[in-house]
């Protein structure tokens, strides 16, 4: 790999910023200061320094955020989106994973993964996503009974059979395994209710970072990248 994609994609700044860090005489390879931006190193066997810092290379990069209400899941949007949260945005190509509506919080991916998202969103794969969801007006048994075996929505559509752990007659944490349009809210208005919160917790195996703030974001670790790809 050239020395300045490495160090643009391991984070230090854009590939220009990079290059002229290169040609100030500021990175070593293997002790040794290397001033050639196209100078070519193995990122796997290769000790790179920056500024007298050793720099380790990531391929990727995967965050979880506690999206708060107010914000567009896109990359680019006429209203606030989801990436201004991000700082490493768009040093790196990211993008969220899925989407949650612009007044739905919780938890989000953010990732430069391509595959993962592939992974995660595809239609095929029916990643179980779980809510905690407030209502209206009172859920009944026979609410949550129609609920888990799958509802017919506004357009005709019939739900896949979902799973219902109801808290009080308002709260209900509901899992689904497919992501149609307002899903969540759109199920709820076929058993004649209506969501008044909306929070996804869970995605596959991985559950929300109850000490995030609304609006903070950190890395997964090695162990809740495993989580959220587990099948």
């Amino acid at each position: 790999m050239r020395l300045d994609k490495f160090l643009s994609t391991s984070g230090i700044g854009t590939r220009s910023e990079v290059k002229k860090c290169i040609k100030k005489g500021i990175v070593k390879v293997n002790n040794e200061i290397i001033k050639d931006d196209g100078y070519v190193i193995d990122e796997n066997v290769d000790r790179v320094i920056f500024n007298n810092q050793e720099v380790t290379y990531q391929k990727y990069h995967y965050y979880m955020l506690n999206k708060p209400a107010g914000y567009v899941t896109s990359t680019k949007d006429k209203e606030v989106t989801v990436m201004s949260l991000i700082k490493e945005f768009p040093k790196f190509k990211l993008s969220p994973v899925g989407r949650l509506d612009k007044d739905t919080e919780g938890l989000l991916i953010i990732t430069d993964d391509g595959e993962l998202i592939h992974e995660l969103t595809s239609p095929k794969k029916h990643i179980p996503k779980t809510y905690y969801v407030e209502t209206l007006e009172s859920i009944t048994n026979n609410d949550v009974k129609m609920l888990e075996e799958g509802v017919t929505l506004d357009d005709g559509y019939q739900t896949l059979p979902s799973e219902i752990i109801q808290k009080n007659d308002r709260i209900i944490y509901l899992t689904i395994y497919e992501g149609k349009y307002h899903q969540v809210k759109r199920m709820l208005e076929a058993i004649n209710n209506k969501v008044t919160y909306l929070k996804r917790v869970k995605m596959n195996n991985l559950e929300l970072d109850e000490n995030l703030k609304k609006g903070e974001y950190r890395k997964l670790s090695n162990d809740e990248l495993k989580q959220l790809t587990k099948s």
